[in-house]
């Protein structure tokens, strides 16, 4: 039987690389977006949904290993960063 410990050793390796190749290039293009005062479409808001689905999904994982936690917290903060520009964005339009 495979430990809990070496199943989210596998689960964080899929993570860590999904991060680094899909999720931080694609969240940082919407953070240039707001930031530029750009407001999100349909398809930005579902991708920034889903990945926030998926970091309260793995939060678990997290907990029991708090190597990671320093890495989760500054990608809620750049999540919430694009939100909070974005929310902005929408009340000035």
């Amino acid at each position: 039987m495979v430990s809990q410990k070496f199943r989210d050793l596998g689960v964080m390796t899929v993570l860590l690389r999904r991060v680094y190749s899909q999720r931080l290039p694609r969240v940082l293009i919407l953070k240039d977006k707001v930031e530029r005062g750009e407001r999100l479409d349909h398809y930005d808001i579902s991708y920034l949904d889903h990945i926030l689905a998926d970091a309260r999904a793995i939060q678990p994982t997290i907990e029991r290993h708090p190597e990671y936690q320093p890495l989760a917290a500054q990608l809620i903060g750049l999540y919430k960063l694009v939100i909070d520009r974005a929310v902005e964005n929408e009340r000035h339009h």
